[in-house]
Protein backbone atom coordinates (compact mmCIF):
# COMPACT_ATOMS: atom_id res chain seq x y z
CA UNK A 1 0.00 0.00 0.00
CA UNK A 2 1.13 3.33 -0.83
CA UNK A 3 0.73 6.44 1.22
CA UNK A 4 -0.65 8.80 -1.68
CA UNK A 5 -4.19 6.89 -1.56
CA UNK A 6 -3.43 5.41 -5.27
CA UNK A 7 -4.80 2.14 -4.37
CA UNK A 8 -7.87 3.50 -2.58
CA UNK A 9 -10.52 1.58 -3.75
CA UNK A 10 -13.72 3.64 -2.25
CA UNK A 11 -14.57 7.86 -2.90
CA UNK A 12 -12.37 10.35 -1.68
CA UNK A 13 -14.39 13.51 -1.09
CA UNK A 14 -13.00 17.64 -0.26
CA UNK A 15 -14.44 20.56 0.20
CA UNK A 16 -16.57 21.86 -3.00
CA UNK A 17 -17.24 17.98 -4.27
CA UNK A 18 -20.55 16.87 -5.06
CA UNK A 19 -21.89 15.21 -1.68
CA UNK A 20 -19.02 16.96 0.64
CA UNK A 21 -21.46 18.84 2.62
CA UNK A 22 -24.13 15.62 2.76
CA UNK A 23 -21.21 13.49 4.04
CA UNK A 24 -19.92 16.23 6.73
CA UNK A 25 -23.23 16.18 8.66
CA UNK A 26 -23.95 14.13 12.24
CA UNK A 27 -26.29 13.33 14.17
CA UNK A 28 -25.84 16.64 16.31
CA UNK A 29 -26.70 20.04 14.57
CA UNK A 30 -24.47 22.00 16.64
CA UNK A 31 -21.64 20.33 14.91
CA UNK A 32 -20.84 22.11 11.89
CA UNK A 33 -16.84 20.72 11.13
CA UNK A 34 -15.48 20.94 7.23
CA UNK A 35 -13.23 17.82 7.05
CA UNK A 36 -10.10 18.67 4.62
CA UNK A 37 -10.87 15.19 3.13
CA UNK A 38 -13.27 12.69 3.44
CA UNK A 39 -12.30 9.26 2.72
CA UNK A 40 -15.50 6.64 2.20
CA UNK A 41 -13.85 3.03 2.85
CA UNK A 42 -15.63 0.43 0.52
CA UNK A 43 -12.84 -2.49 2.60
CA UNK A 44 -10.54 -2.70 5.47
CA UNK A 45 -7.50 -2.33 2.91
CA UNK A 46 -9.02 1.26 2.16
CA UNK A 47 -9.19 1.97 6.06
CA UNK A 48 -5.74 0.99 6.16
CA UNK A 49 -4.89 3.22 3.51
CA UNK A 50 -6.47 6.27 4.79
CA UNK A 51 -5.46 5.89 7.78
CA UNK A 52 -1.88 5.90 6.59
CA UNK A 53 -2.03 8.35 4.33
CA UNK A 54 -3.58 10.28 7.51
CA UNK A 55 -0.60 10.22 9.69
CA UNK A 56 1.86 10.71 7.04
CA UNK A 57 0.33 13.61 5.89
CA UNK A 58 0.11 15.24 9.90
CA UNK A 59 -3.88 14.72 9.88
CA UNK A 60 -6.00 14.86 12.27
CA UNK A 61 -8.19 11.24 12.11
CA UNK A 62 -11.80 10.87 13.31
CA UNK A 63 -13.80 7.55 12.57
CA UNK A 64 -17.27 7.63 11.44
CA UNK A 65 -19.46 4.88 11.73
CA UNK A 66 -22.95 6.40 13.10
CA UNK A 67 -21.95 10.19 13.71
CA UNK A 68 -24.39 9.88 16.46
CA UNK A 69 -21.78 10.72 19.54
CA UNK A 70 -22.86 14.20 20.74
CA UNK A 71 -19.88 15.11 20.87
CA UNK A 72 -19.01 15.20 16.90
CA UNK A 73 -16.00 13.28 17.01
CA UNK A 74 -16.77 11.74 13.95
CA UNK A 75 -15.75 14.23 12.12
CA UNK A 76 -12.24 16.72 12.08
CA UNK A 77 -12.04 20.56 10.83
CA UNK A 78 -9.56 20.58 8.26
CA UNK A 79 -8.71 16.79 8.84
CA UNK A 80 -9.47 13.10 7.65
CA UNK A 81 -12.26 11.74 7.99
CA UNK A 82 -12.57 7.92 7.74
CA UNK A 83 -16.18 6.94 6.57
CA UNK A 84 -17.03 3.33 7.16
CA UNK A 85 -20.71 3.98 5.96
CA UNK A 86 -20.01 2.00 2.71
CA UNK A 87 -18.78 -0.90 4.92
CA UNK A 88 -22.53 -2.48 6.48
CA UNK A 89 -22.52 -5.67 5.46
CA UNK A 90 -24.10 -8.41 8.25
CA UNK A 91 -23.64 -11.81 8.02
CA UNK A 92 -25.73 -14.20 10.13
CA UNK A 93 -24.65 -17.81 11.43
CA UNK A 94 -28.01 -19.56 12.12
CA UNK A 95 -26.30 -22.55 13.77
CA UNK A 96 -23.87 -21.07 15.73
CA UNK A 97 -25.75 -18.09 16.40
CA UNK A 98 -22.89 -15.58 15.24
CA UNK A 99 -23.19 -12.33 13.51
CA UNK A 100 -20.46 -10.35 11.71
CA UNK A 101 -20.83 -6.89 11.71
CA UNK A 102 -18.87 -4.68 9.36
CA UNK A 103 -17.58 -0.94 11.13
CA UNK A 104 -19.89 1.08 9.48
CA UNK A 105 -23.42 -0.74 10.35
CA UNK A 106 -26.17 0.46 12.10
CA UNK A 107 -28.23 -1.34 14.89
CA UNK A 108 -31.00 -1.26 12.16
CA UNK A 109 -28.72 -3.60 9.84
CA UNK A 110 -28.26 -5.76 12.56
CA UNK A 111 -31.08 -5.99 14.33
CA UNK A 112 -33.07 -6.59 10.43
CA UNK A 113 -30.95 -9.43 10.14
CA UNK A 114 -30.86 -11.26 13.01
CA UNK A 115 -34.54 -11.25 13.14
CA UNK A 116 -34.78 -12.77 10.08
CA UNK A 117 -33.56 -16.08 12.52
CA UNK A 118 -35.30 -15.08 15.56
CA UNK A 119 -31.70 -13.62 16.68
CA UNK A 120 -30.64 -10.50 18.30
CA UNK A 121 -27.91 -8.64 21.16
CA UNK A 122 -28.25 -6.11 22.99
CA UNK A 123 -28.09 -3.09 21.05
CA UNK A 124 -28.86 1.00 21.65
CA UNK A 125 -32.33 2.30 21.90
CA UNK A 126 -32.45 3.66 18.54
CA UNK A 127 -31.98 2.12 15.63
CA UNK A 128 -29.83 4.57 13.87
CA UNK A 129 -26.63 4.85 15.90
CA UNK A 130 -24.06 2.82 14.37
CA UNK A 131 -22.74 -0.69 16.22
CA UNK A 132 -19.42 -0.35 16.45
CA UNK A 133 -19.60 3.24 18.69
CA UNK A 134 -21.99 2.14 20.89
CA UNK A 135 -20.57 -1.49 21.34
CA UNK A 136 -16.76 -0.10 22.32
CA UNK A 137 -18.50 2.23 24.77
CA UNK A 138 -20.04 -0.70 26.34
CA UNK A 139 -23.57 -0.85 24.24
CA UNK A 140 -26.28 -0.15 26.79
CA UNK A 141 -29.98 -1.21 25.55
CA UNK A 142 -33.20 -2.62 26.01
CA UNK A 143 -31.63 -6.23 26.50
CA UNK A 144 -29.23 -5.53 29.24
CA UNK A 145 -30.75 -6.73 32.39
CA UNK A 146 -31.11 -10.01 30.86
CA UNK A 147 -28.04 -10.45 28.16
CA UNK A 148 -25.62 -7.76 29.51
CA UNK A 149 -23.97 -4.96 27.11
CA UNK A 150 -23.50 -5.33 23.53
CA UNK A 151 -19.54 -5.58 24.30
CA UNK A 152 -20.48 -8.38 26.52
CA UNK A 153 -21.30 -10.84 23.62
CA UNK A 154 -18.45 -9.66 21.50
CA UNK A 155 -16.70 -12.79 20.35
CA UNK A 156 -13.66 -10.88 18.13
CA UNK A 157 -13.00 -7.39 16.53
CA UNK A 158 -11.20 -6.72 13.57
CA UNK A 159 -8.89 -3.63 14.18
CA UNK A 160 -6.64 -1.31 12.21
CA UNK A 161 -4.46 0.14 14.46
CA UNK A 162 -2.49 3.08 14.50
CA UNK A 163 0.39 1.85 12.14
CA UNK A 164 -2.03 0.68 9.36
CA UNK A 165 -2.00 -3.03 10.86
CA UNK A 166 -4.59 -5.11 10.60
CA UNK A 167 -5.11 -7.15 14.02
CA UNK A 168 -7.77 -9.45 15.19
CA UNK A 169 -8.84 -9.41 18.90
CA UNK A 170 -10.29 -11.90 21.00
CA UNK A 171 -10.05 -14.24 24.01
CA UNK A 172 -6.77 -15.45 23.10
CA UNK A 173 -5.16 -13.23 20.14
CA UNK A 174 -4.60 -9.42 21.61
CA UNK A 175 -6.55 -10.35 24.86
CA UNK A 176 -5.41 -7.55 26.51
CA UNK A 177 -6.81 -5.34 23.49
CA UNK A 178 -9.72 -7.49 23.65
CA UNK A 179 -10.51 -6.38 27.31
CA UNK A 180 -9.77 -2.74 26.46
CA UNK A 181 -12.37 -2.70 23.76
CA UNK A 182 -15.11 -3.29 26.02
CA UNK A 183 -15.78 -0.25 27.11
CA UNK A 184 -12.48 1.82 26.12
CA UNK A 185 -13.88 2.89 22.74
CA UNK A 186 -12.17 4.15 19.74
CA UNK A 187 -9.07 4.97 21.43
CA UNK A 188 -7.18 1.69 19.37
CA UNK A 189 -8.08 1.69 16.17
CA UNK A 190 -10.49 1.60 13.44
CA UNK A 191 -13.27 -1.43 13.95
CA UNK A 192 -13.70 -2.79 10.60
CA UNK A 193 -15.33 -6.21 11.46
CA UNK A 194 -17.26 -7.32 15.04
CA UNK A 195 -18.45 -10.98 15.54
CA UNK A 196 -21.35 -11.30 18.34
CA UNK A 197 -22.91 -14.11 20.10
CA UNK A 198 -26.66 -13.97 19.18
CA UNK A 199 -29.45 -14.84 21.52
CA UNK A 200 -32.54 -16.11 20.66
CA UNK A 201 -35.26 -13.40 20.70
CA UNK A 202 -38.79 -13.86 19.92
CA UNK A 203 -42.03 -12.48 21.17
CA UNK A 204 -41.39 -8.99 22.71
CA UNK A 205 -43.45 -6.33 24.20
CA UNK A 206 -43.46 -2.32 24.43
CA UNK A 207 -45.48 -0.60 26.75
CA UNK A 208 -45.77 3.35 27.43
CA UNK A 209 -48.03 4.81 29.87
CA UNK A 210 -48.61 8.56 29.72
CA UNK A 211 -49.52 10.80 32.72
CA UNK A 212 -49.30 14.97 32.62
CA UNK A 213 -46.16 15.64 34.12
CA UNK A 214 -47.41 16.67 37.48
CA UNK A 215 -47.81 12.67 38.22
CA UNK A 216 -44.10 12.53 37.74
CA UNK A 217 -42.83 12.02 41.44
CA UNK A 218 -45.90 9.02 42.20
CA UNK A 219 -44.91 6.91 38.54
CA UNK A 220 -41.08 7.26 39.39
CA UNK A 221 -41.31 5.87 42.96
CA UNK A 222 -44.25 3.41 41.86
CA UNK A 223 -41.64 2.39 39.05
CA UNK A 224 -38.35 2.85 41.51
CA UNK A 225 -39.92 0.20 44.08
CA UNK A 226 -40.79 -1.77 41.18
CA UNK A 227 -37.98 -2.36 40.25
CA UNK A 228 -36.00 -2.19 43.04
CA UNK A 229 -38.15 -5.14 44.22
CA UNK A 230 -36.91 -7.41 42.03
CA UNK A 231 -38.28 -8.17 38.61
CA UNK A 232 -37.61 -10.74 36.10
CA UNK A 233 -34.52 -9.87 34.37
CA UNK A 234 -36.46 -10.17 30.91
CA UNK A 235 -38.11 -6.72 31.86
CA UNK A 236 -36.20 -3.76 31.45
CA UNK A 237 -37.45 -0.04 30.31
CA UNK A 238 -37.16 3.58 31.77
CA UNK A 239 -39.12 6.85 32.95
CA UNK A 240 -39.42 9.93 30.55
CA UNK A 241 -40.07 13.16 30.75
CA UNK A 242 -41.42 14.58 27.52
CA UNK A 243 -43.33 16.76 25.62
CA UNK A 244 -46.19 14.98 24.06
CA UNK A 245 -45.89 13.77 20.28
CA UNK A 246 -48.27 13.84 17.73
CA UNK A 247 -48.55 10.63 17.78
CA UNK A 248 -52.26 8.56 17.38
CA UNK A 249 -51.61 6.63 20.91
CA UNK A 250 -51.45 10.15 22.46
CA UNK A 251 -54.80 12.06 23.17
CA UNK A 252 -55.14 15.36 21.67
CA UNK A 253 -55.40 17.10 25.10
CA UNK A 254 -51.77 15.86 25.86
CA UNK A 255 -49.86 16.21 22.77
CA UNK A 256 -47.28 19.21 23.13
CA UNK A 257 -47.75 19.08 26.70
CA UNK A 258 -44.77 17.92 29.03
CA UNK A 259 -45.86 14.36 30.07
CA UNK A 260 -44.47 11.58 32.60
CA UNK A 261 -44.30 8.34 30.59
CA UNK A 262 -43.60 4.81 31.97
CA UNK A 263 -42.08 2.43 29.45
CA UNK A 264 -41.85 -1.78 29.58
CA UNK A 265 -39.78 -3.57 27.36
CA UNK A 266 -39.95 -7.28 27.79
CA UNK A 267 -39.09 -10.20 26.69
CA UNK A 268 -42.64 -11.99 26.54
CA UNK A 269 -46.12 -11.86 25.66
CA UNK A 270 -48.58 -8.64 26.05
CA UNK A 271 -50.84 -10.68 28.86
CA UNK A 272 -47.48 -11.16 31.17
CA UNK A 273 -45.96 -7.70 30.67
CA UNK A 274 -49.49 -6.25 31.83
CA UNK A 275 -49.36 -8.54 34.37
CA UNK A 276 -45.83 -7.31 35.30
CA UNK A 277 -46.25 -4.17 34.82
CA UNK A 278 -49.72 -3.72 37.04
CA UNK A 279 -48.51 -1.41 39.58
CA UNK A 280 -47.85 1.22 36.89
CA UNK A 281 -51.15 0.84 35.17
CA UNK A 282 -52.83 0.92 38.63
CA UNK A 283 -51.86 4.49 38.53
CA UNK A 284 -54.89 5.24 35.94
CA UNK A 285 -52.27 6.31 32.95
CA UNK A 286 -54.23 8.88 30.75
CA UNK A 287 -53.10 7.34 27.80
CA UNK A 288 -51.56 3.76 26.87
CA UNK A 289 -49.69 1.81 23.97
CA UNK A 290 -49.47 -1.93 24.57
CA UNK A 291 -48.38 -4.30 21.49
CA UNK A 292 -46.25 -7.07 20.73
CA UNK A 293 -43.64 -5.78 18.20
CA UNK A 294 -40.54 -7.38 16.26
CA UNK A 295 -37.45 -6.49 18.41
CA UNK A 296 -36.35 -4.58 15.30
CA UNK A 297 -39.39 -2.44 15.38
CA UNK A 298 -38.98 -1.79 19.42
CA UNK A 299 -35.58 -0.68 18.45
CA UNK A 300 -36.62 1.77 15.67
CA UNK A 301 -39.74 2.96 17.91
CA UNK A 302 -37.91 6.05 19.59
CA UNK A 303 -36.02 7.02 16.19
CA UNK A 304 -35.42 10.79 16.28
CA UNK A 305 -33.60 11.99 12.66
CA UNK A 306 -30.66 13.94 12.51
CA UNK A 307 -30.63 17.80 12.47
CA UNK A 308 -31.59 18.52 15.96
CA UNK A 309 -29.22 20.50 18.55
CA UNK A 310 -28.18 17.95 21.35
CA UNK A 311 -26.33 17.99 24.67
CA UNK A 312 -26.46 14.91 26.63
CA UNK A 313 -25.41 14.28 30.34
CA UNK A 314 -25.25 11.71 32.83
CA UNK A 315 -25.47 10.15 36.36
CA UNK A 316 -25.22 6.79 37.88
CA UNK A 317 -26.73 6.08 41.06
CA UNK A 318 -26.52 3.49 44.07
CA UNK A 319 -30.00 4.36 45.21
CA UNK A 320 -33.10 6.75 44.45
CA UNK A 321 -35.00 7.38 47.60
CA UNK A 322 -38.00 9.91 47.50
CA UNK A 323 -35.66 12.40 48.28
CA UNK A 324 -33.51 12.44 44.47
CA UNK A 325 -36.82 11.61 43.12
CA UNK A 326 -38.24 14.66 44.16
CA UNK A 327 -35.39 16.83 43.14
CA UNK A 328 -35.30 15.41 39.86
CA UNK A 329 -38.97 15.43 39.20
CA UNK A 330 -38.87 19.06 39.93
CA UNK A 331 -35.96 19.58 37.53
CA UNK A 332 -38.19 18.59 34.86
CA UNK A 333 -40.09 21.24 35.01
CA UNK A 334 -36.90 23.23 33.48
CA UNK A 335 -36.95 20.88 30.63
CA UNK A 336 -37.07 23.14 27.61
CA UNK A 337 -40.92 22.41 26.09
CA UNK A 338 -41.98 22.45 23.28
CA UNK A 339 -38.71 19.98 21.83
CA UNK A 340 -38.01 16.72 21.66
CA UNK A 341 -35.84 17.19 24.86
CA UNK A 342 -35.87 13.86 27.08
CA UNK A 343 -34.98 13.33 31.11
CA UNK A 344 -34.47 9.38 31.24
CA UNK A 345 -33.93 7.30 34.23
CA UNK A 346 -33.08 3.20 33.57
CA UNK A 347 -33.14 0.49 35.92
CA UNK A 348 -29.99 -1.59 35.81
CA UNK A 349 -29.35 -5.05 37.82
CA UNK A 350 -29.65 -8.22 36.42
CA UNK A 351 -26.68 -9.18 33.38
CA UNK A 352 -25.04 -5.70 33.52
CA UNK A 353 -24.11 -5.64 37.17
CA UNK A 354 -22.83 -9.31 36.68
CA UNK A 355 -20.19 -8.40 34.48
CA UNK A 356 -19.47 -5.09 36.07
CA UNK A 357 -15.66 -6.88 37.36
CA UNK A 358 -15.02 -8.16 34.40
CA UNK A 359 -14.78 -5.75 32.13
CA UNK A 360 -13.26 -1.80 32.64
CA UNK A 361 -16.31 -0.62 33.21
CA UNK A 362 -17.05 -0.14 37.24
CA UNK A 363 -20.37 2.30 36.50
CA UNK A 364 -22.41 -1.17 36.10
CA UNK A 365 -22.64 -1.44 39.74
CA UNK A 366 -24.89 1.36 39.40
CA UNK A 367 -29.00 0.52 40.73
CA UNK A 368 -30.06 3.46 38.24
CA UNK A 369 -29.17 5.80 35.12
CA UNK A 370 -30.20 9.20 35.14
CA UNK A 371 -29.53 11.07 31.49
CA UNK A 372 -30.81 14.30 30.44
CA UNK A 373 -31.24 14.29 26.47
CA UNK A 374 -31.36 17.37 25.20
CA UNK A 375 -32.75 18.14 21.60
CA UNK A 376 -34.03 21.60 20.63
CA UNK A 377 -33.95 23.54 16.88
CA UNK A 378 -33.05 27.36 18.25
CA UNK A 379 -29.68 28.35 18.77
CA UNK A 380 -30.87 30.76 21.43
CA UNK A 381 -32.03 28.06 23.78
CA UNK A 382 -28.42 26.76 24.39
CA UNK A 383 -27.86 27.88 27.34
CA UNK A 384 -31.10 27.29 28.60
CA UNK A 385 -30.81 23.70 27.81
CA UNK A 386 -27.24 22.94 29.23
CA UNK A 387 -27.95 24.74 32.29
CA UNK A 388 -31.05 22.00 32.69
CA UNK A 389 -28.59 19.05 31.89
CA UNK A 390 -26.22 20.27 34.26
CA UNK A 391 -28.76 20.73 36.65
CA UNK A 392 -30.37 17.71 36.61
CA UNK A 393 -26.86 15.54 37.42
CA UNK A 394 -25.68 18.34 40.02
CA UNK A 395 -28.79 17.57 42.54
CA UNK A 396 -28.73 13.70 42.04
CA UNK A 397 -24.97 14.57 43.12
CA UNK A 398 -25.14 13.06 46.20
CA UNK A 399 -26.39 9.43 45.13
CA UNK A 400 -24.23 9.42 42.37
CA UNK A 401 -21.29 6.84 41.95
CA UNK A 402 -19.47 8.84 40.22
CA UNK A 403 -18.50 6.73 37.42
CA UNK A 404 -20.73 7.22 34.23
CA UNK A 405 -21.10 5.07 30.98
CA UNK A 406 -19.82 7.57 28.61
CA UNK A 407 -21.77 7.17 25.56
CA UNK A 408 -24.45 8.76 27.32
CA UNK A 409 -21.81 12.56 27.85
CA UNK A 410 -20.16 14.53 25.61
CA UNK A 411 -17.05 16.61 26.06
CA UNK A 412 -17.23 16.75 30.02
CA UNK A 413 -13.24 16.48 30.50
CA UNK A 414 -10.46 14.64 31.53
CA UNK A 415 -11.20 13.92 35.29
CA UNK A 416 -14.67 12.75 34.21
CA UNK A 417 -13.30 9.98 31.97
CA UNK A 418 -10.59 9.15 34.43
CA UNK A 419 -13.47 8.88 36.84
CA UNK A 420 -15.83 7.32 34.48
CA UNK A 421 -13.27 3.76 34.28
CA UNK A 422 -12.02 4.28 37.73
CA UNK A 423 -8.11 4.63 38.49
CA UNK A 424 -6.79 0.92 37.88
CA UNK A 425 -8.77 0.11 35.15
CA UNK A 426 -8.03 3.49 33.09
CA UNK A 427 -4.14 2.91 33.96
CA UNK A 428 -4.55 -0.40 32.14
CA UNK A 429 -6.30 0.93 29.45
CA UNK A 430 -3.68 3.47 29.20
CA UNK A 431 -1.06 0.68 28.49
CA UNK A 432 -2.55 -0.71 26.17
CA UNK A 433 -3.65 2.52 24.30
CA UNK A 434 0.48 2.86 24.55
CA UNK A 435 1.00 -0.60 22.41
CA UNK A 436 -1.03 0.53 20.00
CA UNK A 437 -1.76 3.99 19.68
CA UNK A 438 1.67 5.76 21.38
CA UNK A 439 0.94 8.63 19.38
CA UNK A 440 -2.35 9.12 19.99
CA UNK A 441 -3.53 9.44 16.71
CA UNK A 442 -7.22 7.97 17.43
CA UNK A 443 -7.86 11.38 20.02
CA UNK A 444 -11.22 12.21 19.06
CA UNK A 445 -13.18 10.65 21.52
CA UNK A 446 -13.55 10.05 25.01
CA UNK A 447 -9.63 10.64 25.13
CA UNK A 448 -7.47 7.59 26.98
CA UNK A 449 -3.73 9.11 27.03
CA UNK A 450 -1.04 6.39 26.19
CA UNK A 451 1.32 5.04 29.13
Amino acid sequence: MSDDLSDFGGSILRPGTASYDQARVVYNSMVDKRPGLIAQCSSPDDVAAALRYGVAEGLEVAVRGGGHGVSGAAVSDGGLVIDLRMMRGVEIDQENRLARVSGGATWADLDTAGQRYGLATTGGRVSTTGVAGLTLGGGSGWLERKHGFACDALVSVDLITADGRSVTADETSHSELFWALHGGGGNFGVATALTFRLRPVATMTLAMLFWPAVAGDEVLRTYRDLFDDGVPEELGGGVLFLTGPPEPFVPPHLQGKRLVVASAVHAGSEAETRDLFAPMFELAPEATMVAELPYAAIQSALDTPAGFRNYWSAEHLSAFPDDAISRYCARADEMPSPSTSQQLTIPWGGAVARSADEWPLPHRHAAWVVHPFGQWTDPRDDEQVKSWARGVCTDLAPWATGSVYLNLIGDEGPDRIRTAYGEGNYLRLAEVKGKYDPANVFHLNHNILPA
